[in-house]
């Protein structure tokens, strides 16, 4: 009897230890959002740069990352652990530690409501509120199994974050537009973006903003343009409809779909757009369809 107890005596007294001096984080926040892991992990890191006091201090994972805030004399650390549980939704825990008050966070929970969990709750629903918000304003479905389109085109080479992307797009429309015109050139399809590197923890990417036309005899020539013959591949395709800024949330459906389905892909995803961004208009009337190509 007495070595049970003893036994006994030792696992509270190993438990109370790892709570208080062990246990990493002193409060978490769970919920699930109708989105993709990739989506969440660029909201947060939008929503981040819409706040004072505030950085990432983690980004190398797609699945986590480590925000600090600063209020007033105390430093929280917000580490959001994202995975996805179904086709259409994630869970995303938020694992909270205040590196000054700590100790004494661990022992006021489990008796009271405290302030640093109220300031916890708030603080992610600010975020859950401002998500739900955005997956608003887009819509993503996937098609499945389909393929590019064989054209020959001319093209920018462009690169930058992914969020400048539209931006790149808008500059050189113009540019593609004139000299087309200017030489005659006769257009062939709408135009398209063609990912040639994507690095998904840095947010930054390589592309080339392409004008499908019908080759004539002679090419008109200016510093910024380029040719090529764009090949069919085989894909996997999606349909996006909202504002072309955040049009790469289909770029982390369709990657979140061929895991599920084992389908070997190239991150390299191609956008073909069907609006013109400077016409304005209802953004959700807004399509493009974006495909992911298959390894061959």
């Amino acid at each position: 009897m007495k070595k049970i107890v003893a036994i006994l005596a030792f696992i509270v007294i190993a438990v109370i230890a790892w709570y208080l001096f062990i246990k990493p984080y002193d409060y978490v926040v769970r919920f699930n959002a109708k989105t993709t892991v990739g989506t969440i992990n660029q909201s947060i890191k939008s929503w981040n740069s819409s706040l004072e006091n505030t950085q990432i201090i983690d980004k190398s994972r797609l699945d986590e990352i480590q925000q600090q805030f600063t209020f007033g004399d105390s430093t929280h650390i917000y580490t959001w652990k994202l995975s996805p549980v179904n086709d259409s939704i994630s869970s995303v825990k938020v694992y909270i530690k205040d590196l000054e008050n700590s100790l004494a966070n661990k022992l006021a929970i489990p008796f009271s409501k405290t302030n640093f969990e109220k300031r916890s709750e708030t603080t992610a629903k600010e975020f859950f509120d401002l998500l739900n918000s955005h997956l608003e304003k887009f819509k993503v479905t996937i098609n499945g199994e389909s393929t590019t389109r064989a054209t020959f085109v001319a093209y920018t080479p462009l690169k930058g974050l992914q969020i400048e992307k539209a931006k790149g797009m808008m500059r050189n429309y113009s540019l593609l537009t004139q000299i087309m015109l200017k030489g005659d050139v006769e257009l062939n399809g709408t135009p398209f973006v063609e990912i040639t590197k994507w690095d998904a923890i840095k947010d930054s990417i390589e592309y080339n903003f392409c004008f499908p036309i019908k080759r004539p005899d002679h090419l008109p020539q200016h510093p910024e343009i380029k040719y090529k013959r764009y090949l069919e591949r085989n894909a996997i395709k999606a349909t996006y409809n909202g504002n072309y800024i955040t049009s790469d949330r289909a770029w982390y459906a369709l990657k979140e779909y061929a895991d599920k389905n084992h389908i070997d892909v190239d991150l390299t995803p191609i956008e073909v757009f069907y609006n013109n961004p400077n016409m304005g208009g209802n953004e959700m009337n807004w399509k493009a369809e974006i495909f992911l190509p298959i390894k061959e």
